[in-house]
């Protein structure tokens, strides 16, 4: 799949669509989930083109790679929730729910989460 700079993460990125912005350094940029899914609802983008996990993981450099996952870590730090917790989650593909093809990391927390899956299905 090839990456659409017309998605809206890459016009967030490029400011312009707003965003309530969370956290920004060389290489990710978060800011709170417009559709809140708990009470601290936050998305994590890379500010490279990648479409998902896998083209991530493929052709990110080292350090967009390092630096991306450490920005995560430090979100949920400024958030507050290294101590009570939180969860990360990463859609891929259809399957996965994947809604915007640009590379991100959920961040949930501020109440008890419950399972990840629904059991049964």
């Amino acid at each position: 799949m090839a990456y659409d700079d017309e998605n809206v993460f890459a016009k967030i990125l490029r400011g312009e669509i707003p965003c309530a912005k969370v956290y920004e350094d060389d290489h990710a940029f978060a800011f709170n989930d417009i559709n809140p899914q708990a009470p601290v609802h936050v998305l994590v983008i890379p500010k490279g083109p990648y479409t998902s996990m896998d083209d991530f993981a493929a052709n990110a450099k080292d350090a967009e790679i390092t630096g991306f996952f450490r920005a995560v870590g430090a979100v949920a730090k400024q958030l507050k929730l290294d101590k009570p917790g939180y969860r990360i989650l990463a859609n891929h593909g259809s399957d996965g729910m994947q809604e915007v093809p640009h590379f991100h990391v959920h961040i949930f927390g501020g109440k008890l989460l419950g399972p990840m899956l629904r059991r049964g299905d």
